[in-house]
Order: C-alpha cells, then structure tokens, then sequence
C-alpha cells in the first residue's frame, strides 16, 4: 500500500502538466489508416463458421465499415479458427466466441449478423436475430419447407430488419445483364426459362431420411450435438450427420439439392419474370425433371444438372444463356454488343449492397420475399417429386389447390423448446 502524499501545489502542477500534454488518440478511432469511424461502423458477428461462413466473413472483413466483434458455432474447431482469422485481420484477440447463438444475439453492441449455419438452422436463427433488433446476411436457401420462408418473411418485416439472402448473382453483372435482358423486352415475350437443378450424380446419394447408427457423442465444449440439431428432429449422435455432402441431401435437415442449386437458379428465372412477389400455379411432372407454369404463361423447366450452374430465357424474339464459368451467348448475336464479363460468381457486390442498405434502410438485391418465392417454386417441385404427380399451387395462399396430402408437406415439426412462432 502506497503512503506517500502530494501536497496541493504538487496536485495542481502535476494536473496542469496532464492537461498541457497532447492526447494520443490511435488513428483507427478517427477513421484514419484505412479504417472508418466508429459512428460510421457496422457492427458484426458471425453465427456458422464452416467454409462458406468462413469465405463470407472474409468478404465482410475486407469493408473498412465493417468491425467484427464475435463468432458463434457449435463445433468448438470452427469457433477457434474463425475467431483466429478474425483476429489475425485486425492484429488484437478481441473476437469473442460463442457456442449458443442467442449469447452473441443478446449482445446490444452488435447491428449485424452474418448467418451462414446448415440449411437446417438459417430460418430459426434469423428469426431470432430479427427478435433481437440485428440485420442480417443470411445464406441461402433460406428454408427446408416452405411454412418457415413464410415465418422468416414475416418476422424481418414485423421487426423492421434488413434481410439480404446470399444469391450472390443477382449482383454479378452478366447474370443481372440476362435479367435485364428478359425484363426490358428485349427477347421479345418471355416463353421459357431454365434453371439447373445440379449435377445428376449429386441427387443419387440415396440418404434423404435415412437414420444413422448411434455413436458417442462429444463434449458439449468439442461439439454441441443438441445444438447442432436445434429444430430438427431428436436423433442419436453420428459424425457423418454433420458432413456438409450428407445433411444437405437429408429432409430433416435441408430440401436436397434442387433447393440447394435452384435457390440460385430458380431466383435468377423468378427475377427475369418479374415474380419476386408470387410464383408459379401448377407443376407438371416431367420425365426427369418438374416443368412450372405461370399465370402469364411462361413456362420454368428446373433442368436436369450440366455443369457449370447455368440459367437460359427464351422469348419470341431472342435467348440468352448465363453460366459461372463467365460463358454469356445470346440470339441474336447483337444482343451481345461487344459486351465483355468475368468469371466466377464472387460475394463483395452482394456484401457491399447488404451494408449500403443497413446504413440506408432501403430494400437489397435479395430481399426476404423474392427469396423466399424462388426458393418455395423449388419446394413445392420437391414435393411434386416425391408425390411422383403434378400439382397446382395457389400462391396468393401458398397452399395446393384442393390437395390435403400435399399441404401436409408445406412445413415440419419443431422439436421443442425452438417454435417458429
């Protein structure tokens, strides 16, 4: 303990010197050295951290309005090397970690979430997020069954949020320019659209409700299984349930890949028809694949899969095909107009017009509605799959037209304590 004592000349003069001296206020705070003002930042975090989280979060790292202060996972690896890129960009260890997404929800500090979990989890936890006053940037598809688009929908505009579904090539420009293309007349009437349903091989996994054997479940800490599963059905352990290539094909955890694929592919079709607001009313089966007929008249074939993910638009007037390896054909050729563009499909446009439209409170590329439409058209041809006849569809109600059996289909029971609701 500390006995000696200033006198008050000594106080005054040690005060004066204080007050005298300059601040040094680090450059960051001042939004200087490439980094903005803290009143200008955007608060993040981050709640899945496998590879597409990971590339996600990268993304947002690289915007100097972006501060990202935590990650959530459920799998005790992810969790440290996510919080160790975070920490390695900003050189500090101030990431938080979490295991429970509601603990970094509860944060007042954060304006944002990135929601990059299994299919299983995106409707629950953007729900949960929207509850607790945060935007969010979820991936896509944003639903297993069509009920929880619907609830998802309901709860961003109830609580005011912005939403911005991962379909990041509505803002890649040669798939944007096709849209355009459709939506301006320039194919003349819109006739046809194509979207690709992946590769055929990718739906010959043959596991879509298949239970596993049961094996020791980890720690709680290494893995927290019962987490993990959140509001799919109770199930013992087993590590291939939480292999990406298995639950995304499983209907209790994801709608296989035709929502997988067609959450991109469908959107794109859905935009160029001008029906981000409604959807198809009826669904033929087809040998091979689902055809979906609009009120307008234009049909959608979801296509059996050829590599790359690709879409095409016929009108009576010309066609355009669009693919992720940058391949761009259009009839007729002056459509084209020397038109040059890139390869690949990549996230910073798609980012970067999430976080414009937070600061902004204006709609994104990918609002909650548009994607819950493309994504349903890709359910309800799910579902017309597995009832293995066509159906008609009432969009207005979401609902099948005078067909109980199919209606039965539309959602799934949550395991408690998680509710829709």
């Amino acid at each position: 303990m500390h006995t000696n004592r200033w006198t008050r000349r000594q106080f005054c003069q040690k005060m004066l010197g204080a007050l005298a001296a300059p601040a040094i206020v680090p450059a960051t705070a001042l939004g200087m050295g490439g980094r903005a003002a803290p009143s200008e930042r955007i608060v993040m975090g981050t709640i899945g951290c496998g590879s597409r989280g990971m590339d996600d979060m990268q993304n947002f790292l690289a915007n100097a309005d972006v501060q990202m202060v935590a990650v959530c996972d459920v799998q005790a690896s992810k969790r440290k090397l996510a919080k160790a890129a975070v920490d390695k960009y900003y050189g500090n260890q101030d990431c938080a970690t979490y295991r429970d997404l509601r603990e970094l929800l509860a944060r007042p500090d954060i304006d944002a979430v990135l929601i990059a979990t299994g299919d299983n989890w995106h409707t629950m936890a953007t729900i949960l997020a929207a509850k607790a006053g945060k935007d969010i940037y979820c991936e896509k598809p944003m639903s297993v069954v069509v009920a929880e688009g619907r609830a998802l929908c309901t709860a961003v505009e109830r609580y005011g949020r912005i939403f911005q579904c991962g379909t990041q090539r509505r803002t890649v420009d040669r798939f944007a320019w096709a849209v355009e293309l459709a939506r301006s007349g320039k194919l003349g009437q819109l006739k046809t659209l194509y979207a690709e349903m992946a590769p055929a091989e990718w739906f010959k996994q043959g596991h879509h409700e298949i239970t596993l054997p049961p094996e020791p479940e980890p720690p709680k800490e290494v893995l927290d299984w019962d987490l993990w599963l959140g509001p799919a059905p109770w199930r013992p352990f087993n590590p291939r349930y939480v292999q990406r290539h298995f639950w995304m094909a499983h209907r209790d955890f994801a709608g296989g890949m035709l929502t997988e694929w067609g959450s991109h592919t469908a959107d794109l079709c859905q935009w160029a028809n001008d029906a981000d607001a409604t959807g198809p009313v009826e669904f033929e089966l087809a040998e091979g694949t689902v055809i979906a007929h609009y009120a307008n008249g234009v049909r959608l074939f979801f296509e059996p899969g050829k590599w790359p993910l690709h879409v095409r638009f016929v009108g009576t007037e010309g066609e355009v095909y669009v693919d992720d390896d940058g391949n761009v054909e259009a009839k007729p050729q002056s459509l084209l107009a020397d038109r040059r563009f890139g390869k690949g499909y990549p996230q910073a446009n798609h980012v970067r017009n999430f976080l414009d439209c937070v600061k902004s409170r204006k709609q994104p590329a990918a609002p909650a509605e548009g994607a819950h439409r493309a994504n349903s058209a890709c359910q309800v041809a799910n579902i017309c799959l597995q009832l293995g006849r066509s159906l008609r569809w009432d969009p207005a109600t979401e609902r099948f037209v005078n067909d109980p059996e199919a209606d039965r289909l539309l959602s799934r029971a949550y395991r408690p304590p998680w509710s829709l609701i």
